[in-house]
């Protein structure tokens, strides 16, 4: 077991442990189950012979468990063609997905890395990890949160749930602010949440109190069709529709949906993270509503008045 190395793309980086020594209990007591998948590495040596050893690829738990139950052997699985990083990073972040290991928030920079490090578009990641291109989408627009609330859901404080009403308010600082805070004292729900979210909206408009109630419902309206916000700036002649999106693959379905007149809907990513620290994230939504929520899960409709 000494000779087996972590994956240096493990997207968990947070490990429970109080869970890893519960696993190692029950390793003590009869091994490890379920044998860890390796790849096979050649290192030279200062004397110019090749030392062999291996890398991890996926069941990083199993290893680190093993390690506090004293154990000297593990069963593994080694497996060729698998000396890409890009290759390494698929197959940990699917098998991390396929066991619901990963936080939300790891989950997301996964995604990222895949993005960023490799050029993947959303929908390609969507492909590999079986999910819906809304899925990866939703999970990234996370990552535009202020990095306190970021920590906040990735400690399981508050839950994926409770992002889409904060993601709401990106461009209002103070109150979102505000709010995160009133989720963790009140430990508000995410209908709670959502409620907040849209006093808040309320009181924005009835500050400026010179909206034309048929601009606002237009804008409501398209607001609903495509899932994103939309202003409308009335000039004296005419006047111009702004539509917000946040990514070029956005932007792709914002067109399409534009010339198909149609708006999909499809399944929902997985609920937040648990409580940790005795504090309690409520989320209160149903199974169903979670399963109908993906790919509205961050679009302004739910919070438009």
């Amino acid at each position: 077991m000494g000779k087996i190395s972590p994956n240096p793309f493990q997207p968990r980086k947070e490990f429970d442990q109080k869970a890893l020594e519960s696993l190692a209990e029950s390793i003590k007591q009869y091994g490890v189950l379920q044998p860890l998948v390796v790849t096979r590495v050649e290192r030279e040596k200062p004397d110019g012979g090749l030392a062999v050893e291996y890398e991890l690829i996926a069941g990083e738990r199993r290893l680190r468990a093993s390690k506090l139950a004293g154990i000297a052997q593990v069963p593994a699985v080694i497996r060729g063609g698998l000396n890409t990083d890009k290759i390494k990073l698929e197959i940990a972040i699917i098998e991390n997905l396929q066991r619901e290991d990963l936080n939300p928030i790891d989950r997301a920079e996964a995604f990222q890395k895949l993005s960023v490090n490799f050029n993947y578009k959303a929908t390609e990641i969507a492909k590999k990890i079986g999910m819906s291109r809304e899925y990866v989408s939703n999970s990234l627009r996370m990552l535009t949160l202020p990095e306190y609330i970021i920590s906040s859901i990735r400690k399981g404080e508050i839950t994926e749930g409770h992002s889409r009403p904060l993601l709401m308010l990106c461009d209002r600082p103070a109150e979102q602010e505000t709010l995160y805070k009133d989720i963790l004292t009140k430990r508000l729900s995410v209908r709670d949440t959502e409620s907040a979210a849209r006093h808040i909206a309320v009181d924005k408009v009835r500050k400026h109190g010179l909206i034309d109630p048929e601009i606002a419902a237009a804008e409501t309206q398209l607001t609903e069709k495509f899932g994103t916000k939309v202003e409308i700036q009335k000039r004296n002649e005419g006047g111009r529709i702004m539509i917000e999106y946040f990514s070029p693959e956005d932007l792709k379905t914002l067109l399409e949906r534009l010339v198909q007149g149609q708006v999909n809907s499809e399944a929902s990513p997985p609920s937040g993270g648990e409580a940790s620290n005795a504090v309690v994230a409520i989320d209160d939504r149903s199974k169903e509503e979670k399963q109908s929520d993906e790919s509205e899960l961050y679009s302004v409709s739910n919070f438009t008045i």
